[in-house]
This record gives C-alpha cells, sequence and structure tokens, in this order.
C-alpha cells in the first residue's frame, strides 16, 4: 500500500518549497503530519551549480526538514508547459499519495516556472479528482483522488496573503533546509556568478519578511498563502 501523506508540497524547482513554506512543513512534521515534497524540475536553467549538484542538495534538505518522501518529475525547467501530458504526471503522484492539502507556487512571480507550476499543480488537483481519467502505477488502475485543499505559498514577490501561518520556532529550521542549497545562495568565497537570490540580502530577507508576516499577527515568524477559495474557520475560537 502507497503511503498516505497529509501534506503534499510542491515546486516548480527544487529549493522553492523550502523557501515558499519549509517552516510550515516543519510544523506540520512537528505535530505529527506525514509530508512529503515533489519538484517539477531539476533547476537545471539555474545561474549557479548544477541539476547534479541540485538533487544532492535537495536530499540533504529533505532530511534536514524531516519529510516522508520527495520525488523529481524531471520536466524540462524553463520550458513545460501546463498541458495533458505534464498534468498526467501529476496526477499520477497526486493518486498515488493521495494527500489532503497541496501546497504550490505561487499565482505570481518573477520566473515564469512559478506561475505556470501554481496552475499546472492546481488543474492536476482538480483533474485528479475525474474517475474517467484513468493513470497507472505499477501496471495498475490508481483511484481517483481530488486533495481538499490548494493553498499557494509566496515567493519573490510580496504578494498580500490570505492567509498567515503562524510558524514561531521553525525559521531556524527553515534557514538551515534552504543553506543545504549551499549552490544557489550567499557565499562570499563563491566564484560562480551571481544571482537575484545569491544576495545576502536574500538570505537575511528569508527572516526578516517571516518576521514582518509575525509581526502583523502578533506572533515572532509567519509565512503566508493565498486560496483560490474562501477561507473557513470552525468557529472564532479557531482564530489566533
Amino acid at each position: 500500500m502507497d503511503l498516505k501523506l497529509d501534506v503534499l508540497a510542491v515546486g516548480a524547482h527544487p529549493d522553492d518549497v523550502e523557501l515558499g513554506c519549509g517552516a510550515t512543513l516543519a510544523k506540520e512534521i512537528s505535530l505529527g503530519k506525514k509530508v512529503g515534497i515533489l519538484d517539477l524540475t531539476r533547476g537545471e536553467l539555474g545561474t549557479r551549480g548544477s541539476a547534479e549538484i541540485r538533487d544532492q542538495e535537495a536530499k540533504n534538505a529533505a532530511t534536514i526538514l524531516g519529510v516522508e518522501i520527495r520525488e523529481n518529475l524531471a520536466f524540462s525547467d524553463g520550458f513545460f508547459s501546463n498541458d495533458k501530458a505534464h498534468q498526467l504526471e501529476i496526477i499520477k503522484i497526486i493518486r498515488k499519495y493521495k494527500p489532503n492539502i497541496v501546497l504550490c507556487n505561487a499565482f505570481d512571480d518573477r520566473h515564469i516556472d512559478h506561475s505556470k507550476g501554481s496552475k499546472v499543480v492546481s488543474d492536476a488537483c482538480f483533474l485528479s479528482g475525474l474517475v474517467k481519467i484513468e493513470t497507472h502505477l505499477n501496471g495498475d488502475i490508481q483511484d481517483a483522488w481530488r486533495p481538499k485543499q490548494v493553498y499557494h505559498y509566496i515567493q519573490w514577490k510580496n504578494l498580500e496573503p490570505d492567509f498567515v501561518v503562524d510558524v514561531s520556532g521553525f525559521v531556524e529550521t527553515k534557514l538551515s533546509a534552504v543553506k543545504a542549497y549551499s549552490s544557489q545562495f550567499y557565499d562570499p568565497n563563491s566564484k560562480e556568478p551571481s544571482s537575484p537570490i545569491s544576495s545576502k540580502n536574500f538570505l537575511d530577507s528569508i527572516v526578516y519578511r517571516a518576521q514582518d508576516l509575525g509581526r502583523l499577527i502578533g506572533t515572532s515568524h509567519a509565512e503566508g498563502f493565498n486560496t483560490e477559495r474562501y477561507v473557513a474557520v470552525e468557529n472564532l475560537d479557531k482564530l489566533i
């Protein structure tokens, strides 16, 4: 029987998930939730490092976060499309792990793959629930499965969140997972070309952006998310 996940976090590139919702994942894992990560590409077009380096860095980051599984669909970095072929590959993963919640890329962002990843994953989550779409795993027909919720983490652009998660106490874990991608981020001794994410300011922003969201809700740190439908609460006591 396949592993059933509570949360599946999906990123267009290795490190998207860590940057966008790493602290939230660490918190969910601490609460006993089963969490997995799916990377759509290997990040082979990244300015620094290589796909092979990113593969190992992604494994290291997954270990730091403590996720159950991490898979990579090896879509073409920069050139994957929101079409049937790509949707079906994502549907197979959704049906394999049956997550209740899917976290995916931002609605709109600086990197074109982020908005593409956002849409293709969201569409696949819907299509995965249609019984007339047939997919196979290890020769067996997969059961239809539609996640209960699809949320979009915030990335480069400071989009206005629809809700925020208190991640106080988990930002250090997130930062450690991000730093596992040592080829990508700030290193004063690196001989690699500079990139928008290789500056010290960008690395520092991981903490100060979480601090600012935390300030706005009265906690030390928070991460923001967008949703495609109204956020519902069980009752007023469930609000922070």
